[in-house]
Parts: C-alpha cells; sequence; structure tokens
C-alpha cells in the first residue's frame, strides 16, 4: 500500500513541475511572426558607348533613376558608360542573350534586325528635327521599335541624335570641294552609295580608328555631330566643318526580351513609361550641348560652313533615293505625312 501511495506522489510532482515550467513564460510576450523576407533587389546592366557627361548617357542616368523611384528600389538600373561593357556590336548580341538588359544604340545597326529602320539611313528625308520629332512621337514611329521584339529586343525610346555633318582637313565650303576626298562612314551600303553620289570616296572603319586617320592622312574626312566632332577631338586635326545635315539617324534605348520577359506586367509599364519620360530630360541637355560644342570648335579654330539650301545636295542623292527608296516606301509615305 506505501509502494502505491509513493508512486502517486511522484506522478503527481511531475504534473506540477510541468505545469510550472510551462508557467515560468507566462509573463513574456508571445514571439512575434516571422517578418516576411523584403523584396529582392534586381540589379539590371545598361550599356552605353558614350562618355559618362555625354546627353545620351545622361538620358540614360534618367531612366535609371525613374525606374528605381518607381519601384521603390526592386529594379536598379546600373549606367555603364564608355564603352566598359564592350562596343556597340558586342553589347547588343548580350542583349540577344540576356546578358546584359538594356543598352543605348544608334538605330542605324538595328536595321539588320528590323530593316524597316534603315530608312533613317537616307539622306534628307526630314525637313527639320521638329519634322523628325513629330514622325519619331507618333504611332508610326513607335511601331518601328515594336518590331525589334522578333529579334529579342524591346523597343523603348528614341533618342536626339542630331544632324550629322560632314568635317574635313582640307578647306571644304561646298559640294564641290567633297569631290575626290576620302570620307570615312559606318559600314553601311546607304551611307557607301551616298558619299559615291556626293562625288567623295568612302571609306568605312571602325569610329575609334578616326582620329589617328584623320592625323596620318588616311582619310581627309569623316562626318557626325557636333558634340561628336568635339568630344572624340576630331575638331583639333579636322577644323572645317560642312553644315548639311544630310543624315538624322535616332539613338534608340532598347532592352533584352529575356530580361523583359522575367518581369511583372506592371513592371514592364514602370520600365517602358520611365524610358519614355528619360526622352525630355536628354533632348533638353541635347540641344544644349550641340550648341555648346558648336560654340567651343568655332573658338579652338574651326571654321564653320552653313548650307542653307540643300537642294543640290538633294539632287546628288536623289539616285540614293530611287534605289533604295521602295524598299521603305511605307515609312517614307508616314514620313512625308509627317512633315
Amino acid at each position: 500500500m506505501r509502494k502505491h501511495h509513493l508512486i502517486a506522489l511522484f506522478v503527481v510532482a511531475l504534473f506540477s513541475l510541468s505545469i510550472l515550467a510551462a508557467g515560468c513564460g507566462g509573463d513574456k510576450k508571445p514571439a512575434a511572426p516571422a517578418a516576411a523576407p523584403a523584396a529582392a533587389t534586381m540589379v539590371l546592366k545598361l550599356g552605353e558607348t558614350h562618355p559618362p557627361d555625354y546627353p545620351t548617357t545622361m538620358g540614360d542616368k534618367k531612366f535609371a533613376e525613374l525606374v528605381t523611384e518607381r519601384t521603390k528600389g526592386r529594379i536598379k538600373v546600373e549606367v555603364y558608360p564608355s564603352s566598359q561593357l564592350g562596343e556597340e556590336k558586342a553589347v547588343i548580341e548580350q542583349l540577344q542573350l540576356g546578358a546584359v538588359a538594356f543598352t543605348r544604340v544608334s538605330s542605324a545597326p538595328l536595321a539588320e534586325f528590323h530593316k524597316p529602320l534603315g530608312v533613317f539611313s537616307l539622306p534628307y528625308i526630314f525637313d527639320s528635327s521638329a519634322h523628325m520629332w513629330k514622325f519619331l512621337d507618333s504611332a508610326d514611329g513607335m511601331k518601328l521599335l515594336d518590331g525589334l521584339q522578333s529579334s529579342r529586343f524591346v523597343g523603348l525610346c528614341y533618342y536626339d541624335p542630331g544632324a550629322r555633318s560632314f568635317y574635313s582637313t582640307k578647306p571644304l565650303k561646298s559640294l564641290a570641294d567633297l569631290k575626290g576626298m576620302k570620307i570615312r562612314v559606318q559600314q553601311n551600303k546607304i551611307n557607301m552609295d551616298m558619299i559615291a553620289a556626293l562625288g567623295a570616296s568612302a571609306t568605312p572603319m571602325p569610329y575609334g580608328q578616326v582620329f589617328s586617320a584623320l592625323q596620318t592622312g588616311v582619310i581627309d574626312g569623316a562626318e557626325n555631330n557636333f558634340p561628336s566632332y568635339l568630344t572624340a577631338s576630331h575638331s583639333q586635326v579636322a577644323k572645317y566643318y560642312l553644315r548639311d545635315g544630310h543624315q538624322m539617324v535616332p539613338e534608340v534605348l532598347i532592352m533584352s526580351k529575356v530580361v523583359w520577359d522575367k518581369l511583372t506586367p506592371e513592371d514592364q509599364k514602370i520600365v517602358k513609361q520611365a524610358a519614355l519620360d528619360s526622352v525630355k530630360t536628354q533632348r533638353e541637355l541635347w540641344n544644349k550641348f550641340e550648341k555648346e560644342a558648336e560654340a567651343k570648335v568655332k573658338a579652338d579654330g574651326s571654321t564653320v560652313t552653313e548650307i542653307t539650301d540643300v537642294k543640290v545636295w538633294q539632287a546628288a542623292v536623289k539616285p540614293v533615293i530611287d534605289k533604295y527608296g521602295p524598299e521603305y516606301k511605307e515609312v517614307l509615305d508616314q514620313i512625308g505625312k509627317a512633315r
């Protein structure tokens, strides 16, 4: 009997201890539920060939700022200027693979992926910057960008390219002066035919080689806008600038479709709108920089000749328009309507 009594007391004691142990934490607050993990930050790279303070680079940076702000830091765009991610062609290839998310590129090489974009290489198709932007901002202009999707790009917006004109190491004040000159051009059939139609000899070469080629006499001249003429130091060796404005080849901000498809529909809208909203900043900076560049090259001794009547130039390149125009008839008609 005594044995059973002791066992009972032992069981009661154990039970009491368990109650006491449970009660020891009674004056503590219940543990808070685990906090939800913060949304992961997506870091996306943007490749740019121009230097950090160039207007297109500043447009890139405005775009990056707007994306980060509007996604509350969920998406961060890092801008790599001065070809840190590679030259134009290499970065385009990286976009197709999804290794780089964005790049700012001339529309000229994109014609390889969407042929209608080649229309911008045709000479004298725009009367002015206002004419160009009226077309680019239209539904027809934006439709051109949409055509890049089949090549694994998403066209986001256009940036101001300025107008391309000729410059030379030799006196250059009229169309007649171009005759026989060796002029550097981008490797593009339309460009080469245009130079031939103007009486000069087209010499394709990479942009990075132009300064030394001008300096050593391998070429007599090249063609580009005022900001590039200044920042690439071409104005130091080619002192004659003939402002004829033969081409306006829009810059384009594009995104890898591989990366685009990983975004939610909401973030896709944010990215697209941020690009469109960055255009205002880029255009304002471009206009300012273009004026400053012109003043600077003049102050440094360049002779700038304005061509106010391009009719003789248009007549000279008519064979080029006749040759390639039928390929771009639909877009040329749209550009004509925007005139």
